[in-house]
Protein backbone atom coordinates (compact mmCIF):
# COMPACT_ATOMS: atom_id res chain seq x y z
CA UNK A 1 0.00 0.00 0.00
CA UNK A 2 1.38 3.49 -0.84
CA UNK A 3 -0.21 6.79 0.76
CA UNK A 4 -0.12 9.43 -1.96
CA UNK A 5 -1.95 12.61 -3.04
CA UNK A 6 -3.40 10.32 -6.22
CA UNK A 7 -5.29 7.44 -4.92
CA UNK A 8 -7.16 4.65 -6.40
CA UNK A 9 -8.64 4.19 -3.35
CA UNK A 10 -9.43 6.88 -0.38
CA UNK A 11 -11.04 5.76 2.89
CA UNK A 12 -13.14 8.77 4.81
CA UNK A 13 -14.84 9.71 7.77
CA UNK A 14 -17.06 12.69 8.85
CA UNK A 15 -14.68 14.42 11.48
CA UNK A 16 -13.64 17.66 12.41
CA UNK A 17 -13.18 20.46 9.89
CA UNK A 18 -11.53 18.42 6.84
CA UNK A 19 -15.03 16.07 6.87
CA UNK A 20 -16.17 17.56 3.24
CA UNK A 21 -12.08 16.79 1.50
CA UNK A 22 -12.79 13.61 0.52
CA UNK A 23 -15.20 15.27 -2.09
CA UNK A 24 -12.02 16.24 -3.83
CA UNK A 25 -10.87 12.35 -4.67
CA UNK A 26 -12.69 10.88 -7.96
CA UNK A 27 -11.23 7.77 -6.95
CA UNK A 28 -13.26 4.50 -5.55
CA UNK A 29 -13.96 6.01 -1.74
CA UNK A 30 -14.75 4.27 0.92
CA UNK A 31 -16.36 5.48 3.78
CA UNK A 32 -15.62 4.71 7.90
CA UNK A 33 -17.61 5.41 10.76
CA UNK A 34 -17.56 4.02 14.43
CA UNK A 35 -20.32 6.71 15.17
CA UNK A 36 -23.86 6.61 14.92
CA UNK A 37 -24.10 7.73 11.24
CA UNK A 38 -25.02 5.96 8.16
CA UNK A 39 -23.61 5.79 4.71
CA UNK A 40 -23.96 8.35 2.00
CA UNK A 41 -24.22 5.67 -0.97
CA UNK A 42 -24.39 8.77 -3.23
CA UNK A 43 -20.88 9.71 -2.00
CA UNK A 44 -19.20 6.48 -1.09
CA UNK A 45 -18.61 3.21 -3.26
CA UNK A 46 -17.99 0.92 -0.30
CA UNK A 47 -19.03 1.92 3.79
CA UNK A 48 -17.34 -0.08 7.05
CA UNK A 49 -20.15 0.74 9.65
CA UNK A 50 -21.79 -0.20 13.05
CA UNK A 51 -25.32 -0.84 10.62
CA UNK A 52 -27.05 -4.60 10.56
CA UNK A 53 -27.59 -4.16 5.89
CA UNK A 54 -27.91 -6.19 3.85
CA UNK A 55 -26.11 -3.42 1.34
CA UNK A 56 -24.05 -5.64 -0.99
CA UNK A 57 -21.11 -3.03 -0.28
CA UNK A 58 -21.49 -2.46 3.04
CA UNK A 59 -19.39 -4.33 5.67
CA UNK A 60 -19.90 -4.40 9.23
CA UNK A 61 -17.51 -3.12 11.42
CA UNK A 62 -18.71 -1.76 15.17
CA UNK A 63 -16.36 0.02 16.88
CA UNK A 64 -16.03 -2.17 20.10
CA UNK A 65 -14.51 -4.57 17.46
CA UNK A 66 -11.23 -1.80 17.14
CA UNK A 67 -11.24 -0.91 20.52
CA UNK A 68 -10.00 -4.62 22.25
CA UNK A 69 -8.56 -7.36 21.10
CA UNK A 70 -11.54 -9.69 20.35
CA UNK A 71 -9.95 -12.40 21.11
CA UNK A 72 -9.53 -11.58 24.37
CA UNK A 73 -12.81 -11.79 25.04
CA UNK A 74 -12.95 -15.22 24.14
CA UNK A 75 -13.34 -17.53 27.65
CA UNK A 76 -11.30 -20.28 28.22
CA UNK A 77 -12.03 -23.63 28.90
CA UNK A 78 -10.40 -22.92 32.71
CA UNK A 79 -12.13 -20.05 33.15
CA UNK A 80 -12.31 -19.72 36.56
CA UNK A 81 -15.29 -17.09 37.69
CA UNK A 82 -14.44 -17.51 41.42
CA UNK A 83 -10.96 -16.07 40.90
CA UNK A 84 -11.81 -12.99 38.82
CA UNK A 85 -14.35 -11.88 41.88
CA UNK A 86 -12.07 -12.21 44.25
CA UNK A 87 -9.87 -9.62 42.67
CA UNK A 88 -13.03 -7.10 41.79
CA UNK A 89 -12.46 -4.98 45.13
CA UNK A 90 -14.25 -2.19 44.19
CA UNK A 91 -18.16 -1.64 43.27
CA UNK A 92 -18.81 0.30 40.05
CA UNK A 93 -16.89 2.65 37.66
CA UNK A 94 -18.09 5.31 35.50
CA UNK A 95 -15.69 6.91 32.67
CA UNK A 96 -17.89 9.10 30.18
CA UNK A 97 -17.10 12.54 28.56
CA UNK A 98 -20.06 13.35 27.01
CA UNK A 99 -22.48 15.13 29.13
CA UNK A 100 -25.28 14.77 26.51
CA UNK A 101 -26.85 11.31 27.62
CA UNK A 102 -29.24 12.42 30.22
CA UNK A 103 -30.84 8.99 30.75
CA UNK A 104 -26.81 7.41 31.53
CA UNK A 105 -26.46 10.45 33.82
CA UNK A 106 -30.10 9.72 35.58
CA UNK A 107 -28.77 5.98 35.72
CA UNK A 108 -25.59 7.28 37.13
CA UNK A 109 -27.94 9.25 40.41
CA UNK A 110 -30.14 6.01 41.19
CA UNK A 111 -27.62 3.52 41.72
CA UNK A 112 -25.07 5.72 43.51
CA UNK A 113 -27.91 6.01 46.16
CA UNK A 114 -27.07 2.40 46.74
CA UNK A 115 -23.07 2.60 47.16
CA UNK A 116 -20.79 5.11 45.59
CA UNK A 117 -20.32 5.03 41.90
CA UNK A 118 -16.51 6.09 41.41
CA UNK A 119 -16.79 8.82 38.53
CA UNK A 120 -12.84 8.96 36.58
CA UNK A 121 -13.99 10.97 33.58
CA UNK A 122 -15.06 14.15 32.81
CA UNK A 123 -18.59 13.86 33.51
CA UNK A 124 -20.12 13.42 37.22
CA UNK A 125 -16.70 13.36 38.31
CA UNK A 126 -16.36 11.60 41.92
CA UNK A 127 -11.97 11.13 41.89
CA UNK A 128 -11.29 14.81 41.88
CA UNK A 129 -9.32 13.96 39.19
CA UNK A 130 -9.25 12.25 35.20
CA UNK A 131 -7.83 8.84 35.08
CA UNK A 132 -5.17 8.06 33.10
CA UNK A 133 -5.38 4.66 32.28
CA UNK A 134 -9.06 3.07 31.74
CA UNK A 135 -8.42 -0.11 31.45
CA UNK A 136 -6.41 -0.32 34.32
CA UNK A 137 -9.25 1.97 36.12
CA UNK A 138 -12.10 -0.97 35.30
CA UNK A 139 -10.20 -3.83 36.28
CA UNK A 140 -10.64 -2.84 40.11
CA UNK A 141 -14.57 -2.83 40.02
CA UNK A 142 -17.66 -5.00 40.18
CA UNK A 143 -19.34 -3.47 37.50
CA UNK A 144 -19.01 -0.53 35.09
CA UNK A 145 -21.92 2.00 33.84
CA UNK A 146 -21.74 0.93 30.10
CA UNK A 147 -24.76 3.10 28.92
CA UNK A 148 -24.00 4.22 25.00
CA UNK A 149 -24.16 8.23 23.49
CA UNK A 150 -27.60 6.89 22.40
CA UNK A 151 -29.35 3.66 21.29
CA UNK A 152 -29.44 2.54 17.38
CA UNK A 153 -29.66 -0.93 16.32
CA UNK A 154 -26.14 -2.29 15.59
CA UNK A 155 -24.58 0.68 16.90
CA UNK A 156 -21.91 -1.08 19.92
CA UNK A 157 -19.18 0.79 20.94
CA UNK A 158 -16.27 0.30 23.28
CA UNK A 159 -18.10 0.74 26.21
CA UNK A 160 -19.43 -2.76 26.68
CA UNK A 161 -16.29 -4.58 25.57
CA UNK A 162 -13.93 -2.64 27.60
CA UNK A 163 -14.97 -4.02 30.57
CA UNK A 164 -15.36 -7.49 29.90
CA UNK A 165 -11.97 -7.34 28.94
CA UNK A 166 -10.65 -6.73 32.15
CA UNK A 167 -13.83 -8.94 34.08
CA UNK A 168 -16.14 -6.00 35.14
CA UNK A 169 -19.90 -6.84 34.34
CA UNK A 170 -21.13 -4.00 32.16
CA UNK A 171 -24.52 -2.64 33.14
CA UNK A 172 -25.72 -1.89 29.60
CA UNK A 173 -27.75 0.42 27.33
CA UNK A 174 -27.43 1.39 23.77
CA UNK A 175 -27.76 -1.30 20.92
CA UNK A 176 -31.05 -2.98 21.25
CA UNK A 177 -29.69 -5.82 18.94
CA UNK A 178 -26.21 -6.63 20.97
CA UNK A 179 -27.07 -9.63 21.53
CA UNK A 180 -26.36 -10.60 18.28
CA UNK A 181 -22.30 -9.79 19.18
CA UNK A 182 -22.68 -10.40 22.58
CA UNK A 183 -24.15 -13.55 25.23
CA UNK A 184 -26.73 -11.19 27.06
CA UNK A 185 -26.74 -13.40 30.02
CA UNK A 186 -23.05 -12.19 30.81
CA UNK A 187 -24.06 -8.75 31.70
CA UNK A 188 -27.12 -6.72 32.70
CA UNK A 189 -28.73 -4.84 30.01
CA UNK A 190 -31.57 -2.01 30.24
CA UNK A 191 -33.12 -3.48 27.15
CA UNK A 192 -34.13 -6.70 29.10
CA UNK A 193 -36.61 -4.69 31.02
CA UNK A 194 -39.32 -3.98 28.90
CA UNK A 195 -40.31 -0.43 27.62
CA UNK A 196 -38.06 2.07 28.90
CA UNK A 197 -39.79 4.09 31.91
CA UNK A 198 -38.70 5.22 35.04
CA UNK A 199 -39.49 2.26 36.76
CA UNK A 200 -37.72 0.26 34.44
CA UNK A 201 -33.75 1.94 35.17
CA UNK A 202 -35.43 1.45 39.15
CA UNK A 203 -35.44 -1.95 37.85
CA UNK A 204 -32.02 -2.33 36.54
CA UNK A 205 -30.54 -0.77 40.09
CA UNK A 206 -32.22 -3.69 41.88
CA UNK A 207 -31.00 -6.45 39.83
CA UNK A 208 -27.37 -4.82 39.94
CA UNK A 209 -27.95 -4.37 43.98
CA UNK A 210 -28.94 -8.17 43.59
CA UNK A 211 -26.02 -9.08 41.89
CA UNK A 212 -23.76 -7.14 44.14
CA UNK A 213 -25.41 -8.87 47.14
CA UNK A 214 -25.14 -12.41 46.03
CA UNK A 215 -21.63 -14.04 45.25
CA UNK A 216 -22.72 -17.03 43.76
CA UNK A 217 -25.51 -15.14 41.26
CA UNK A 218 -22.30 -12.32 40.65
CA UNK A 219 -20.02 -15.79 39.70
CA UNK A 220 -22.73 -16.95 37.40
CA UNK A 221 -22.95 -14.31 35.35
CA UNK A 222 -19.07 -14.17 35.15
CA UNK A 223 -19.25 -17.75 34.39
CA UNK A 224 -20.89 -17.25 31.00
CA UNK A 225 -19.11 -16.19 27.77
CA UNK A 226 -18.82 -12.71 27.10
CA UNK A 227 -19.34 -13.70 23.33
CA UNK A 228 -22.13 -14.90 21.58
CA UNK A 229 -21.16 -18.51 21.88
CA UNK A 230 -17.91 -17.93 23.06
CA UNK A 231 -16.71 -17.20 19.18
CA UNK A 232 -15.70 -13.68 17.75
CA UNK A 233 -18.63 -12.85 15.03
CA UNK A 234 -17.79 -11.47 11.78
CA UNK A 235 -17.36 -8.09 12.61
CA UNK A 236 -14.61 -8.48 14.35
CA UNK A 237 -12.88 -11.06 12.83
CA UNK A 238 -9.39 -9.49 11.23
CA UNK A 239 -9.79 -12.32 8.71
CA UNK A 240 -12.97 -11.21 7.42
CA UNK A 241 -11.88 -7.97 7.59
CA UNK A 242 -8.82 -8.03 5.56
CA UNK A 243 -11.10 -10.47 3.22
CA UNK A 244 -13.84 -7.42 2.56
CA UNK A 245 -10.89 -5.44 1.87
CA UNK A 246 -9.20 -7.90 -0.44
CA UNK A 247 -13.01 -7.79 -2.52
CA UNK A 248 -12.80 -3.87 -2.44
CA UNK A 249 -9.94 -4.12 -4.27
CA UNK A 250 -10.54 -6.89 -6.43
CA UNK A 251 -14.35 -5.75 -7.60
CA UNK A 252 -13.61 -3.35 -10.52
CA UNK A 253 -16.69 -0.45 -10.36
CA UNK A 254 -17.33 2.68 -12.01
CA UNK A 255 -16.64 5.14 -9.00
CA UNK A 256 -19.83 7.06 -7.71
CA UNK A 257 -17.83 10.40 -8.00
CA UNK A 258 -16.88 10.01 -11.68
CA UNK A 259 -20.94 9.46 -12.08
CA UNK A 260 -23.25 12.42 -13.88
CA UNK A 261 -26.46 13.00 -13.98
CA UNK A 262 -28.79 15.87 -13.49
CA UNK A 263 -29.68 15.61 -9.79
CA UNK A 264 -26.05 15.17 -9.22
CA UNK A 265 -25.48 18.38 -11.06
CA UNK A 266 -28.07 20.22 -8.69
CA UNK A 267 -27.16 18.14 -5.80
CA UNK A 268 -30.42 16.34 -5.69
CA UNK A 269 -28.54 13.32 -4.96
CA UNK A 270 -28.10 14.10 -1.50
CA UNK A 271 -31.56 15.30 -0.70
CA UNK A 272 -32.59 11.36 0.92
CA UNK A 273 -29.39 11.26 2.56
CA UNK A 274 -29.97 14.43 4.35
CA UNK A 275 -33.88 13.67 4.73
CA UNK A 276 -32.76 10.27 6.71
CA UNK A 277 -30.45 12.57 8.64
CA UNK A 278 -32.46 14.76 9.69
CA UNK A 279 -35.25 11.87 10.71
CA UNK A 280 -32.73 10.01 12.70
CA UNK A 281 -32.09 13.35 14.62
CA UNK A 282 -35.69 13.92 15.54
CA UNK A 283 -36.21 10.88 16.62
CA UNK A 284 -33.58 10.98 19.03
CA UNK A 285 -34.42 14.06 20.22
CA UNK A 286 -37.90 13.07 20.49
CA UNK A 287 -36.81 10.08 22.66
CA UNK A 288 -34.47 12.32 24.93
CA UNK A 289 -37.63 14.44 25.05
CA UNK A 290 -39.90 11.63 26.53
CA UNK A 291 -37.78 10.81 28.91
CA UNK A 292 -37.86 13.53 30.60
CA UNK A 293 -41.32 14.36 30.02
Amino acid sequence: MEICDDPDYVVYAYVGRRRREFRRYDCVRIFYTGENLAPDWHACDWAFTFEHTAHPRHFRLPLWALSVDPESLVKPADYDPAAMLVRKTKFCAFVVSNPLCRLRNDFFHRLSRYKQVDSGGKVLNTLGHRVADKTAFLADYKFTIAFENESHPGYTTEKVAEPMAVGSIPIYWGDPLVGRDFDTGSFLSLHDQGPLTRRSLDDLVERVVAVDRDPGLHASLLARPWLRGNRVPACASADAIRGQFTRIFETPIEPVARRRSAARAVGLHRVPAEVASIRRRLVRTWRKLSRTA
